[in-house]
């Protein structure tokens, strides 16, 4: 009887210890409703507090939701206030009594500027203007705003909204997200928050942006481009003008290049602030850099002309000796430290992860976001020049998540290039594998150490996933990035292969079981590469394109094109070159899911449908998927969902 009892006695014990364990699963595609995203962070005036926005998808309602909460600095209090508002731009009133934010009211278009109350209370309509709001900013005497606002839209007549037809003389005249371009303006106005008056600063035939007060409240910089017709050129300057109406602008620089994001010294004696690295009409392949100018006069320093890599995200330090900025690396994004007064550079921080989003208040207190490979953003205040983590919202989604094993390697392309990867497996010890060589858009960007919920998703149905950092990609300086100019699907793909040849020899990938996908860049180097290589058993190809030909004046690449690849009727061999996926489809074996968006002005939904019709016209097993109503980046989460469980589907049908 004793031993009877004992024996049930050490099950429940079993049973309990078992119950109180969480169960480790994989990741699901059904998980992005569970994932809180963080981002549009802002220090208080005092210090005490960070305001940021939390977004979420909403499965039931089919749409993303975002609210306001703040967190104290030392990460111990998280106060939500706001809840059913989809909140943007959000903002401390410099006296430290107010948040501010954009959002559409009640049924109403455009969004306007909400207030709320700090200690709490509901959120209270501030403007009621007719234009779209772009960007504001607050005068440091919280008495007025500065707002970058788009002239009304009069599309719709006034009896049955029935739009007007679309008329455009732009050189450029399609965006995506924007749609078809008219000539609106985009000007700068005064709004005063007692009275609610709005006064007019800024007029012309030119468009005004990144509007950011002076220091004293005197000035205010912003951005603008004043050539002759701005649709050709990506030319832009800093501007600065008194913040009284009828004030008359002073142009501040005058490079041919891009100028942008000014960020005014705490003295407001210099403004720090982003340029291209070259001063050509097109600039994508060059990595951007850290100037600072003075307001005394003289040339602009440029900061960071010596590391040859990107920089972003810039923000003082309180004595105004040093700007502090995000340096993009080889997979990396750590935060460094440029000296004013020598232009050195040193490491505040140095990890195989991703910062992201600096942001500080005037006495240079600064928050960051901060994600690694197994862990989505959060937020971190620097105590001095140490991180510290103060949010926790990735807890909960994390807790019932088998980590994925994530390494980075390198490989060797046939020509000699060295070229940087990251490997995802659910199980690290797992060899001969089926594998998703997952290439990144852009192209000028890179798979990078942060938390990556695409290509985890797909480790973790089974899949060896490979990010490859071909050439074309940020993080390894200019002469790699701009190495594929006007050369299209050459260089990226001997970079694919290169990666794939070495996770074949290594073991880790079955040779016979290998295939490709990717979204923007990445479907069209997808499409490249299948119709490079017929080893590719399976392919996903995301708003590609193949007949670049036919994308002449029906996406938004104009000034690309005639800078890179010439007008095509002057240079019919090298749009027919860089158009051999199409061109060659009967070469092309490997069984393709085509995906696109309705409305995409990107990368228009015409590119997959070309190649579909190829792969089908040659009886090569294809499917085409249309996400209605979206632009580049899907949206709505039902279709970002079925993005993610196609993709899975088709990889498992013909990988096996």
């Amino acid at each position: 009887m004793q031993r009877i009892f004992l024996f049930a006695f050490l099950i429940c014990l079993s049973e309990s210890q078992v119950i109180g364990q969480i169960v480790k699963r994989p990741l699901q595609p059904s998980d992005i409703y569970r994932l809180e995203r963080i981002g549009g962070h802002a220090v208080s005036p005092d210090g005490n507090w960070v305001l940021f926005s939390l977004s979420k998808y909403d499965s039931v309602k089919d749409k993303g939701n975002a609210w306001l909460n703040m967190v104290s600095w030392d990460g111990k209090e998280t106060v939500r206030l706001t809840h059913a508002t989809r909140a943007g731009a959000a903002a401390w009133s410099p006296d430290n009594k107010y948040v501010s934010f954009l959002a559409a009211g009640e049924g109403e278009e455009p969004s306007q500027i909400f207030l709320m109350d700090r200690r709490g209370g509901e959120p209270y309509k501030l403007t009621s203007i007719k234009g779209e709001i772009q960007s504001y900013d607050w005068s440091p005497d919280a008495k007025t705003i500065v707002l970058a606002i788009t002239d009304p839209n009069t599309a719709d007549t006034a009896k049955t909204k029935i739009r007007k037809p679309y008329v455009m003389d732009r050189y450029q005249f399609k965006r995506d997200y924007a749609g078809y371009l008219d000539d609106r303006k985009t000007h700068l106005y005064l709004f005063n928050v007692a009275t609610r008056k709005l006064d007019t600063l800024s007029r012309g035939e030119f468009n005004e942006n990144a509007p950011t007060w002076s220091p004293d409240g005197r000035s205010i910089a912003f951005v603008s481009n004043h050539t002759p017709d701005p649709d050709r050129n990506e030319n832009s300057d800093l501007f600065v003008i008194d913040a009284r109406p009828g004030a008359s602008a002073k142009q501040l620089t005058s490079f041919k290049g891009t100028d942008d994001r000014p960020v005014w010294s705490p003295d407001g004696s210099r403004i720090a602030y982003l340029r291209s690295a070259t001063d050509a009409d097109f600039n994508m392949y060059d990595p951007v850099q850290l100037a600072v100018l003075s307001l005394a006069g003289g040339e602009p320093q440029v900061l960071s002309a010596k590391t040859d890599r990107a920089v972003s995200d810039l923000a003082w330090s309180a004595d105004g000796k040093e700007v502090r900025a995000i340096l993009e690396d080889d997979r990396r994004a750590n935060i460094v430290s440029f000296s004013v007064a020598g232009g050195s550079m040193r490491k505040i921080t140095d990890k195989d992860a991703v910062y992201n989003d600096i942001r500080s208040n005037r006495s240079g207190k600064t928050a960051v976001l901060f994600s690694d490979s197994d862990t989505p953003y959060e937020l971190y205040a620097l105590d001095g020049e140490t991180p510290r983590r103060i949010t926790f919202a990735q807890d909960s989604f994390l807790a019932p998540i088998r980590t994925v094993f994530k390494k980075g390697f390198r490989s060797t392309s046939k020509d000699g290039t060295s070229v940087s990867s990251i490997l995802f497996q659910l199980d690290s010890t797992a060899r001969k594998q089926p594998t998703i060589m997952f290439i990144h858009g852009g192209p000028v960007a890179q798979d990078q150490y942060d938390f990556d919920f695409y290509r985890q998703v797909l480790a973790s149905a089974g899949f060896t996933v490979a990010g490859v950092n071909y050439r074309g990609s940020s993080g390894r300086g200019q002469a790699y990035a701009k190495a594929i100019y006007a050369d299209w699907g050459n260089k990226e793909v001997l970079d694919i292969q290169g990666a794939v040849d070495q996770l074949v020899a290594q073991g880790y990938s079955d040779k016979d079981r290998l295939g490709i996908a990717g979204w923007s860049y990445g479907g069209i180097l997808s499409d490249y590469s299948i119709a490079s290589d017929n080893r590719y058993k399976a392919a996903v190809s995301g708003a590609g394109s193949a007949l670049q030909l036919t994308m002449f004046g029906t996406d938004q690449y104009i000034n690309q094109y005639m800078n890179e690849l010439g007008a095509p009727w002057k240079s019919l061999d090298k749009w027919l070159k860089v158009s051999y996926p199409f061109l060659q489809a009967d070469k092309i074996k490997t069984p393709t899911l085509f995906m696109a968006s309705q409305n995409d002005f990107n990368v228009p939904v015409a590119g997959a449908e070309q190649m579909y019709q190829a792969l089908k016209a040659n009886n090569v097993p294809s499917r085409l998927v249309i996400y209605p109503g979206q632009n580049h980046g899907l949206v709505t989460p039902s279709y970002i969902l079925d993005r993610y469980q196609r993709t899975i589907g088709w990889f498992r049908e013909y990988l096996k």
